[in-house]
């Protein structure tokens, strides 16, 4: 019976220690991806052509989910603050509550979650086809580095994006609270903006757009490490594209937190 009781404990603390080694291991390739990512990319020359495409696939095409998602959030922000607000008579608060929470937090993270399902599933995809119809391959041995076609300009293209798509999330976002609160509500119009405007400071502004730079690096960079690392099938492929999504959103929510700790 002891020996049992060993070679259980054994059995269990070697598959500990084999996953310990995996998660070290993986966390060292993508650091080590993570720094030709940006030397690459902090580096001459750029390719123009496939920056302006992705600039207009993760940008351009992203502009209807940003507006649907962007308004509706608003639109529920102001409706659930109303209510909150309105029960200790502070509902001329709620254009401050409704433009802090989009600016602050809600309009980074829930923009960055919109493009790592859209943008990021797709560029992981993408590059892990690639990988397995030998392309990438092809392009090392023509001795051209992959990162400079298809990885710089996936980063320069999302550090470009993001607080574009990020503003246009808050100011959506607020359109959607005006309609609820102003319209619908009862607020007075002056006072909703008012009140947005003593406020709103900058410092408030500057961090959401900090906030959607560094979102954009961890979508580029965790959807082509996977896609750079994906196994040579088509099940490969897939599971490839759900950890990129996975791992992206769970590092967004991970990071917006120490941001959050470290701007305000």
């Amino acid at each position: 019976m002891p020996d049992q009781y060993q070679n259980f404990v054994l059995a269990r603390v070697q598959l500990f220690g084999r996953w310990l080694r995996r998660g070290v291991e993986a966390i060292g390739a993508m650091s080590l991806f993570f720094i030709e990512m940006v030397m690459v990319t902090a580096t001459p020359p750029w390719k123009l052509r496939s920056i302006l495409y992705r600039i207009s696939f993760i940008g351009f095409q992203s502009l209807i989910v940003i507006m649907l998602t962007g308004i509706f959030t608003g639109m529920v922000l102001a409706l659930q603050g109303y209510q909150a607000l309105s029960r200790f008579g502070s509902d001329a608060f709620l254009g401050p509550l409704v433009g802090l929470s989009l600016i602050r937090e809600l309009g980074p993270v829930i923009a960055a979650l919109m493009v790592t399902g859209r943008a990021g599933s797709a560029i992981a995809a993408e590059i892990g086809v690639m990988r397995t119809g030998e392309q990438i391959d092809a392009i090392e041995l023509m001795g051209l580095n992959p990162f400079r076609y298809l990885v710089s300009p996936c980063l320069i293209a999302s550090l470009i994006c993001m607080p574009l798509l990020v503003a246009l999330f808050d100011a959506i976002g607020i359109f959607g609270g005006y309609l609820v609160g102003v319209r619908m509500l009862d607020v007075s119009a002056g006072t909703y903006f008012g009140e947005m405007v003593s406020y709103v400071e900058m410092s408030d502004i500057l961090g959401g757009m900090y906030k959607a730079i560094s979102f954009g690096v961890i979508i580029t960079w965790v959807s082509c490490y996977k896609g750079f690392n994906s196994a040579r099938t088509s099940e490969g492929v897939s599971k490839a594209t759900t950890e990129a999504v996975v791992i992206s959103s769970v590092l967004i929510l991970v990071w917006d937190y120490f941001m959050t700790l470290l701007l305000f």
